[in-house]
């Protein structure tokens, strides 16, 4: 499956069906009277989220989404039928925009979420409307009003709790394989992974949490270079970000510097979301040329947070950095319940 997470769409409301003149002309009713009914209403487009989609690839082909149009008016006092509302569905996780402000309109996160994007045009009113002491025999009605019509741009923000982040071939996506059941393309180069992977994590407890394998970011993604600023959005909602730094490196210091400096750069309050670093690949490291433990302690002091010693292919030193997730989440969960009591 291809994964799409931007596209740009038009949407069009439906027409109210037209109201139209009528007449009684009952053998019995002499004085009969206007008698034409009212315009249905025009269908609505509405944005749904639902669980079962993970990439906006249905909108790739098809740009233009229309709701039903409402039905004439009938004699009788009768109103025309109303037009079909048209539910797109959408992944969780989808924000919708304005084309031509870039405002936002909505942000579908929960399942079953609903947003009303395009309002239906009203139906005409029919010539009953128009009895009055003046004239008794109205021969005009009004046509039904035109729905609402929408430019709109789709982006899609991965919903995870952990972000795993770092350099190309960093072991990022041998880290989500080995802790959860997604299977990412795996290789010895840089950029394997074109994609965000997604995996669910289960905790001691038994719940799940989400977990993104976020592609390789590169020095200037910020600004546009390399794969990383496509999908930087993806780690916008994301509670904890996993900096895996790969400890074969020549400079790990630097390799740190780097995504941090990208995480300034973009902004949204990346840079201040909770870390947690872990040296990676430590089974291909020579431990006679290459101190783990000062290297550890380095960056410790340098990030201020929790470093820990892993390798993703022995899966030697993945629990104790689990533990620290679970902590970590379950202190960001206990603070946000405090600021709802309070």
């Amino acid at each position: 499956m291809q994964f799409i997470d931007q596209v740009a769409i038009e949407v069009e409301a439906g027409k109210g069906g037209d109201g139209i003149v009528a007449f009684r002309r009952e053998k019995y009713v002499p004085a009969g009277g206007p008698s034409g009914g009212n315009g249905g209403r025009g269908g609505s487009v509405i944005f749904q989220a639902v669980e079962n989609l993970q990439t906006l690839l249905d909108f790739r082909y098809n740009h233009l989404f229309k709701a039903e149009n409402g039905g004439r008016g009938g004699p009788n006092n009768r109103t025309g039928a109303s037009g079909k509302d048209l539910i797109i569905e959408v992944p969780c996780g989808t924000v919708i925009y304005d084309a031509e402000t870039d405002e936002i309109i909505g942000d579908l996160i929960t399942p079953e979420q609903t947003l009303v994007i395009a309002e239906g045009g009203k139906g005409g009113l029919g010539n009953q409307h128009f009895l009055s002491n003046r004239n008794r025999a109205p021969e005009y009605a009004l046509p039904g009003l035109e729905g609402e019509k929408k430019s709109l741009r789709l982006e899609l923000k991965l919903l995870a709790e952990v972000g795993i982040i770092g350099l190309p071939n960093a072991g990022k996506s041998t880290l989500i394989s080995s802790l959860s059941a997604a299977r990412p393309k795996i290789a010895d180069y840089p950029f394997t992974t074109l994609i965000p992977n997604l995996g669910v994590v289960r905790k001691p407890t038994g719940d799940g949490t989400v977990f993104a394998d976020i592609p390789g970011l590169i020095e200037g993604a910020a600004q546009g270079a390399g794969l990383g600023h496509d999908f930087l959005r993806h780690i916008e909602r994301t509670r904890v970000l996993l900096h895996l730094i790969d400890a074969t490196s020549d400079d790990v210091i630097r390799d740190y510097n780097t995504i941090q400096q990208e995480l300034q750069a973009y902004g949204r309050g990346l840079a201040e979301r909770p870390q947690i670093l872990a040296l990676n690949k430590i089974d291909a490291v020579d431990r006679e040329e290459v101190d783990l433990d000062e290297l550890a302690t380095q960056l410790n002091h340098l990030a201020y947070a929790p470093v820990f010693v892993i390798s993703a292919v022995t899966r030697t030193g993945l629990e104790p950095m689990l533990q620290e997730v679970w902590n970590v989440i379950d202190q960001i969960n206990a603070i946000e319940a405090e600021q709802v009591l309070s």
